[in-house]
C-alpha cells in the first residue's frame, strides 16, 4: 500500500506559494526602504546646496572659538571642534560612570533596606523610592542646581571642611594630586597587592567549598590594601603632591573643581535611578525561596553571611537584566545636562558646535552614533557578566 508521505504535491499557482509570497513581500519591503532613504539623502542634499551648506566632517578641524566650563584635558578656545568631541564625550562618560557606581551602591543598600525587619528602615527605605522615582529627573536636576547649589554662599564664605574642602556656588574645590619620584614604586606594589587580593579570595572560595570554613576575606583584604602600600610609602616617600585650593582674590586657585551643573546632574540621576535599582534588588531578593535562609540558619550562618553568600549570588541572577536597563538609562539621561549647561554631548556638540557650524546632519549623526555606541558597550558588558552568574544546570 502506497503512502502519502512521498506523493508529488499538487502544482499550484506560484502566487499560492507561502515561500514564494514570504520572499516577495520582504523583497518590495527592503526596496521600499532603499527608496525612501534615497529620496531622503538626494531631497536633504538638494536643501543643503540651496542654503550654500557644504556637507561632509571637514569642519571637525576647524577652530571652535569658545571656552568650555569644564574639560578633562587641555583645551584653548583656538582648539578644533574634533576636540571639542573628545571633551563632550568625556564628559558624558564621566557622569554616566559617576552615577552608574553610586546609583548602584545606594540602590542596593535601599533594595535589602526595605526587606528590613526594622519597621522605620523599612518605611523610610520606601518612602524614598516612592517619592523620588515618580519624579521627573529633569526637575530634579533642575532642583538640586537652582534651589541646593546655586543657593550656596559665595567664595569668600565657602563652607569648608579641614580648610581642604571649600563648597561654594561655583563648585566644590579639593586637592588635586600629581605624582612625585616614587609614584612608579607605589603602583607596582598597589598592583601586586591587588593581584594577591583576588588569588587570596579564589583560594578562600575553594577552602570554603571544601571543608565549609569561611576565611576572613573582607577584614584581611583592608588590612593588606592598606598595610603593604603603606610600607612602599615608607620607603619611597609620599607617591603624590597634593595642591590644595587657595583663596586668591574673588576665587580660588590651585586644586580641582567640580562644576555645579556636574554636582546637580551627578546627584540627580544617582538619586531617581537608584530609587528603581532598590526595587530591581527587592524583587531579586523576594524571589529566592524563603527554603534557602531557613536552610542557611539550620546550619548556624548569621544573617549577614546568609545574605552575602546564599541570597545576592542566587538573586543576582533575577536582579542583573533589569539592572541593565537602568544603566541604560542612567547613560541617555545624562542628555538632560543641556537643561542646565553642563558640558555634555547633547550641550557642547549638538548644540553650541551645531549653530555655530549649521552641520546638523553631521552634527546629530555623531551625537546618536555616541550614545548607540555607548549603550551597546554597557549592555554586552552586562550580558557577558550575566552569563557568567547565570545558573549552569547539569
Amino acid at each position: 500500500m502506497q503512502t502519502t508521505a512521498n506523493a508529488p504535491r499538487p502544482r499550484g499557482s506560484v502566487w499560492t506559494d507561502p515561500q514564494v509570497r514570504a520572499w516577495l513581500f520582504q523583497i518590495i519591503a527592503v526596496i521600499a526602504v532603499v527608496a525612501l532613504g534615497w529620496f531622503l539623502f538626494q531631497n536633504t542634499q538638494a536643501n543643503l546646496e540651496k542654503r550654500g551648506i557644504v556637507s561632509g566632517f571637514g569642519f571637525l578641524g576647524n577652530s571652535a572659538g569658545f571656552g568650555i566650563a569644564q574639560h578633562l584635558i587641555d583645551y584653548t578656545e583656538s582648539d578644533s571642534y574634533g576636540r571639542v568631541f573628545v571633551i563632550g564625550l568625556l564628559n558624558t562618560l564621566l557622569v554616566s560612570f559617576i552615577g552608574i557606581v553610586l546609583a548602584s551602591i545606594l540602590g542596593f543598600i535601599l533594595g535589602v533596606a526595605r526587606l528590613s525587619p526594622n519597621w522605620l528602615i523599612s518605611k523610610l527605605a520606601t518612602v524614598y523610592i516612592e517619592i523620588f522615582r515618580n519624579i521627573p529627573p529633569l526637575l530634579q536636576i533642575l532642583f538640586w542646581y537652582f534651589a541646593v547649589f546655586l543657593a550656596l554662599p559665595g567664595p569668600r564664605q565657602s563652607l569648608d571642611i579641614g580648610e581642604t574642602f571649600f563648597l561654594n556656588s561655583r563648585g566644590l574645590y579639593m586637592p588635586a594630586p600629581s605624582p612625585s619620584e616614587s609614584f612608579g614604586l607605589f603602583v607596582v606594589v598597589l598592583l601586586a597587592t591587588i593581584v594577591g587580593i583576588i588569588a587570596l579570595g579564589r583560594w578562600a572560595k575553594k577552602r570554603r567549598e571544601a571543608t565549609g570554613q569561611i576565611f576572613p576575606l573582607l577584614w584581611t583584604s583592608l588590612a593588606l590594601i592598606v598595610v603593604v602600600p603603606g610600607l612602599a610609602v615608607l620607603v619611597g616617600g609620599n607617591p603624590l603632591v597634593w595642591s590644595v585650593p587657595e583663596l586668591t582674590g574673588f576665587n580660588f586657585r590651585g586644586g580641582w573643581v567640580m562644576i555645579p551643573e556636574l554636582m546637580a546632574l551627578t546627584l540627580a540621576l544617582t538619586i531617581y535611578t537608584a530609587a528603581f535599582i532598590a526595587e530591581n534588588v527587592r524583587s531579586g531578593i523576594m524571589a529566592v525561596s524563603h527554603g534557602q535562609t531557613e536552610a542557611a540558619r539550620s546550619l548556624g550562618l548569621r544573617p549577614g553571611i546568609t545574605l552575602r553568600l546564599v541570597i545576592i549570588p542566587q538573586a543576582l541572577r533575577v536582579i542583573i537584566p533589569p539592572l541593565t536597563s537602568q544603566y541604560l538609562n542612567l547613560a541617555k539621561n545624562s542628555s538632560l545636562a543641556a537643561g542646565i549647561g553642563y558640558p555634555d554631548m547633547v550641550s557642547l556638540f549638538a548644540g553650541t558646535v551645531l549653530n555655530q557650524t549649521g552641520q546638523a546632519i553631521e552634527v546629530i549623526a555623531i551625537t546618536m552614533s555616541v550614545y548607540l555606541a555607548i549603550s551597546i558597550s554597557i549592555s554586552l558588558l552586562m550580558n557577558w557578566y550575566n552569563k557568567r552568574i547565570a545558573l549552569i544546570e547539569r
